[in-house]
């Protein structure tokens, strides 16, 4: 049997988005720990120039309910980035979480041929369902939750290889 969009997408994102809300845990303990303001966290970035943790959240939890939506055939639902501290970040993973786990396999039937357009300002992306998904979906995803990751690593939080993969 192959391996689907669908297998690789909602088990896999869904898995990835638990492994982060552990690590958010972790970081907020540690900051009680170390006396820091978990605020210090949300906010830190790994380079000046680069979104802060709470960006990087937002735009890898887009990555995954959006890119889930475009697949099965669906309009994509539209959050508000509003979150600031800890617990938006707890609650906004966990809508995510729900909303890839509203989706069927059969929903996905057809996904590596189905056209995804991505519409910006200035610009218009235009894929088959195979390379969305291999060639903006996956890596997008997968750089927003290893900067985040990576944010709170530089930060001192006692977390590793085991965390970011789970297990």
């Amino acid at each position: 049997m192959a391996i689907t969009i669908y297998d690789q997408l909602v088990p896999g994102f869904c898995a990835m988005l638990s492994n982060l809300d552990k690590i958010f845990t972790k970081a907020q303990s540690d900051a009680e720990a170390r006396k820091i303001d978990p605020q210090v966290f949300v906010n830190a970035r790994l380079a000046p120039d680069m979104l802060p943790l709470v960006r990087q959240v937002q735009i890898m939890t887009d990555q995954a309910k959006g890119g889930a939506s475009r697949l099965a055939g669906v309009e994509p639902p539209k959050w508000t980035d509003e979150e600031k501290n800890f617990a938006d970040l707890h609650a906004r993973v966990a809508k995510t979480i729900a909303h890839l786990k509203t989706f069927s396999a059969a929903q996905f039937e057809g996904a590596e041929t189905r056209t995804v357009e991505l519409k910006f300002p200035n610009r218009t992306f235009t894929f088959s369902g195979k390379d969305y998904f291999l060639g903006f979906l996956i890596p997008n995803f997968y750089f927003h939750y290893t900067t985040a990751y990576a944010i709170l690593r530089h930060n001192g939080v006692p977390i590793g290889k085991n965390d970011f993969l789970g297990g």
